[in-house]
C-alpha cells in the first residue's frame, strides 16, 4: 500500500480518471516527448491504466529522476491495459513542421495501441484525426495520472533511442543531451556539421555551423 502522503497524492492525480471511471469508462491517455531537441524524432505514447492498482511515484517525466523514470516504465508496461507507441523522424518534422509531425505521431500511437477507446485525455493537443473524443489539458502531465504515465512511456522510449543514435554518432554526445540545444550539442554542431539526425528546420539559422 502506498504511504498515506502518496496515496493522498495519487488520489489528487486521478481526479480527471476518476470523473471516468465512475461512470464505467476508461480512457486513454497520450503525452509526446521531443518537440524542443534539434534532433531526433518527437515520441508520443497512448496508455490506458486500470483503476487499480495505482502505481507509486508516477508523476510528469520531467519531474522524475532518470532512475525513477526507468523503473516505472517497467510497472506502467506491466500494469497497463493497452498501450502504443508512436513516433515522427527528423524528415516528417522538417516536411510538415513540428506541430503536425506530433500529431501523426499521437494518431500512430492510437493506432499502435490497438484497443479501442471512447474518450483520450491529452496534453495541450487537439484535432487529431482518430475517432475518439479529446479531452485536452493544459499541463496534462501535471494534472492526470495516466498522462503522466503516457510521458513516462514516451520519455523513456525517446531517450533510449537516442542513446543507441550515440553509438552511431558519438561526436555529439546524444547519450547526454538527448538531441537537445546543450553548449555541449551547439559546440558539436558547429566543429562538425548535421548529422543525418539533425532537424534541418530547426538549424537552418544558427550561426557558426560547419556546412557540408
Amino acid at each position: 500500500m502506498p504511504k498515506r502522503d502518496e496515496a493522498e497524492r495519487l488520489f489528487e492525480l486521478t481526479k480527471i480518471e476518476r470523473t471516468f471511471w465512475d461512470r464505467g469508462l476508461f480512457p486513454a491517455s497520450m503525452d509526446e516527448v521531443g518537440r524542443g531537441p534539434l534532433a531526433g524524432p518527437v515520441v508520443t505514447a497512448c496508455v490506458v491504466m486500470p483503476k487499480a492498482p495505482l502505481l507509486q511515484y508516477v508523476n510528469d517525466s520531467k519531474k522524475l529522476s532518470e532512475k525513477r523514470r526507468e523503473g516505472l516504465y517497467g510497472e506502467i508496461i506491466a500494469a497497463a491495459v493497452a498501450y502504443g507507441i508512436g513516433s515522427a523522424d527528423q524528415s516528417e518534422i522538417d516536411d510538415m513542421n513540428i506541430l503536425n509531425a506530433t500529431k501523426l505521431a499521437f494518431e500512430r500511437a492510437y493506432i499502435n495501441m490497438n484497443y479501442e477507446c471512447s474518450d483520450i485525455l491529452i496534453d495541450a493537443v487537439s484535432g487529431l484525426k482518430i475517432s475518439p473524443t479529446l479531452h485536452s489539458f493544459v499541463h496534462g502531465d501535471a494534472l492526470s495520472y495516466s498522462i503522466a504515465a503516457a510521458s513516462i512511456i514516451a520519455k523513456v522510449t525517446r531517450d533510449r533511442y537516442m542513446v543507441s543514435m550515440h553509438e552511431i554518432y558519438p561526436q555529439y554526445g546524444f547519450d547526454k543531451h538527448k538531441g537537445y540545444g546543450t553548449a555541449q550539442h551547439m559546440s558539436a554542431l558547429r566543429e562538425h556539421g548535421p548529422c543525418p539526425l539533425h532537424r534541418a528546420s530547426f538549424i537552418k539559422n544558427i550561426e557558426g555551423i560547419k556546412r557540408g
